[in-house]
């Protein structure tokens, strides 16, 4: 089994490189691959060190997966390539996630609809992947009439120079700003860029994406995405309506029982997900979960996990895990 990391170099990269190392992915090969510009440097693994190389010779090398996690226009170009080439690509990307031939992954959700001959397939949006792992368990017992989501993502959200941002402005640094306002101290009501409606482009991947993995395009959702102080750690408050009556103890239990899933719901005992306890986990994390008396059949959920894991790196290297069990790399 023969792994390549295109994009390894960014902080997605690194962590699927980490997640991989972690699970003792069954691989024989790793290749780190990055632009030129990284071309012969080296990235830890393990015990040892791997030495970057270019697409072009990755692409000779035709690795069995490929992970994809260096944007746009870089999996819009070289995923069909790679793919062309017998390799199998999981892109992290929104390049491919909303075209119909493509499918958009959860594992726990919607993993089976994968066959052998996907040989391009989209892991979701950070936010997307965190909600519908709360959800799906409840859309599929009572069914979602609408979703009224709003998200609190960290600036990890924006990659390495999120971060510095913060973390400069934080030791009254100068240094480059990629937000149009200062972030630490803030709350930005803007994550992604507008659109002409004046939704974010990250508020829009909520509801297409959300709409395609569940299968119901009727499915009404609303969302808001604000960026906060917080190097790592996505945070959403999520109300549905669901279309059939329930009680708490049917949804804890499902919620209980969904793969990847953690109920943290004591809040007498202030026990709630909060991003400084899902860091670092591969889990999506779902408390404060209590009745809308607003609305028939209402409910409220805080869902909060790690999105350079479970809503990136762990998600891809998990849908290459599905892979493998189901016997579909071929």
């Amino acid at each position: 089994m023969k792994v390549a990391i295109i994009g390894a170099t960014g902080v997605v990269g690194r962590k699927m490189v980490k997640v991989l190392e972690e699970h003792n992915f069954p691989l024989t090969r790793i290749y780190a691959v990055a632009s030129e510009k990284s071309v012969g440097e080296n990235i830890p693994f393990k015990q040892s060190d791997i030495e970057i190389i270019g697409l072009e010779k990755a692409l000779r090398l035709k690795p069995d997966v490929a992970l994809f996690s260096a944007g746009s226009s870089v999996s819009g170009m070289w995923a069909p390539k790679f793919a062309k080439a017998g390799t199998t690509v999981i892109d992290n990307s929104s390049a491919w996630r909303m075209d119909p031939d493509i499918p958009l992954i959860i594992p726990e959700i919607n993993g089976s609809i994968l066959k052998t001959s996907h040989k391009i397939i989209a892991n979701p949006n950070c936010s997307t992947i965190q909600m519908l792992m709360a959800i799906a368990p409840l859309q599929q017992k009572f069914g979602i009439k609408r979703i009224v989501v709003s998200t609190y993502q960290s600036v990890s959200g924006s990659g390495i120079k999120g971060i510095e941002q913060l973390m400069d402005e934080r030791r009254h640094k100068s240094g480059v700003k990629i937000y149009p306002h200062p972030i630490d101290m803030n709350v930005l009501p803007h994550a992604g860029d507008f659109t002409e409606n004046g939704y974010t482009t990250e508020e829009e991947k909520l509801v297409n994406e959300t709409r395609k993995i569940l299968g119901d395009n009727t499915l009404a959702i609303s969302a808001t995405a604000a960026r906060v102080p917080v190097t790592g750690g996505h945070s959403e408050s999520v109300n549905l309506e669901l279309k059939k009556s329930w009680t708490m103890d049917e949804v804890i239990f499902l919620l209980n029982k969904m793969p990847g899933l953690v109920v943290q719901d004591d809040p007498k005992n202030n026990v709630y997900p909060m991003p400084v306890w899902a860091q670092g986990r591969d889990e999506v994390f779902v408390g404060r979960i209590r009745r809308d008396n607003s609305v028939k059949n209402g409910i409220n959920l805080w869902v909060v996990a790690d999105n350079l894991r479970k809503g990136a790196a762990t998600n891809a290297v998990q849908i290459a895990e599905y892979l493998i069990k189901q016997k579909l790399l071929g």
